[in-house]
């Protein structure tokens, strides 16, 4: 059993200058692919679950177990962390019951003093279980559950604030989105991932992690420079739910499904899970989070 918390997993990668990548699950075949995905690169990793797939996979207990039975079953040896992703305040109180080991709540939608209360709270029933903590300021730019942004640029006082909270990792909107990333988007600011970084390690004293949402499609030179500026948690998921989509959809028209017996659930969505692992691969690879384990 290898399952620590996000802290233990992100602080390492922030010291070392690479990034972990949170991948999003969405059933039982994506969280196989993660961790065959995690092992095979040596690669520690959190499996990230947003309260609409917590949902869909039958709650946040079902979830946390799954997760743990499979490590063990698949003998992972390298660390995974399961990762609320965009929890509500609710949700991440009972994924901290339900044996998450790390919480990701999102009161970025919410006036920042109201914000900053309830992270405290989550901040505080967390880590009396050792369950890591993520805070968002300044909204990330799509929908996640039903969360909306325009991709605001989060104003440093608010992130010196949010740090301030006890939180272990920082999420901070610099013009990233959820899903598919427009032609006319302008790129990360950069330059403002730099200034805010600088603010809030000042401000404590340390090196604080900061996380890059909407990881998917962001040209990889703008990662790269990103985890240089103090980026160690990169999430990903509608890059591998269109790589999954595609492939189906090519074993569809090409009439293949139609072969035999591959009308069989494990048949039919195998193309789609070796697609899952290809492009989870690829972004460990740029991400620098192979053989980190």
């Amino acid at each position: 059993m290898t399952i620590v918390s996000g802290k233990e997993i992100i602080q390492n990668a922030r010291s070392a200058g690479y990034a972990a990548g949170a991948f999003n699950t969405n059933n039982l075949e994506w969280s196989q692919a993660i961790l065959r995905v995690a092992q095979a690169k040596q690669a520690p990793t959190l499996i990230a679950a947003s309260m609409g797939a917590i949902k869909y996979m039958g709650g946040f207990k079902v979830v946390a177990d799954m997760i743990r039975n499979l490590d063990a079953a698949m003998e992972i040896t390298v660390p995974i962390a399961i990762h609320l992703d965009h929890g509500t305040f609710d949700g991440a109180k009972q994924a901290i019951e339900a044996g998450f080991t790390s919480v990701m709540f999102d009161g970025s939608d919410l006036p920042v003093e109201e914000n900053l209360a309830k992270t405290r709270k989550i901040v505080e029933l967390a880590h009396a279980k050792g369950v890591s903590v993520e805070g968002e300021v300044g909204s990330i730019g799509g929908e996640e559950d039903g969360v909306i942004g325009s991709g605001e640029i989060a104003p440093i006082d608010d992130a010196i604030a949010m740090v301030a909270t006890g939180i272990d990792f920082l999420a901070a909107g610099i013009g990233n989105i959820h899903g598919a990333y427009p032609a006319n988007w302008q790129g990360l600011r950069l330059d403002h991932l730099e200034s805010l970084a600088d603010a809030v390690n000042a401000s404590v004293g340390f090196n604080v992690p900061i996380v890059l949402h909407g990881g998917s499609g962001v040209p990889d030179e703008q990662i790269k420079t990103a985890i240089a500026h103090g980026v160690a948690k990169v999430n990903v998921n509608t890059e591998a739910q269109l790589a999954f989509h595609d492939a189906i959809r090519k074993y569809v028209l090409s009439d293949e499904d139609l072969i035999g017996k591959n009308y069989d659930p494990r048949k039919f969505l195998a193309p789609g899970v070796k697609a899952i692992e290809t492009a989870l691969g690829e972004r460990v690879d740029v991400f620098g989070s192979g053989n980190q384990a």
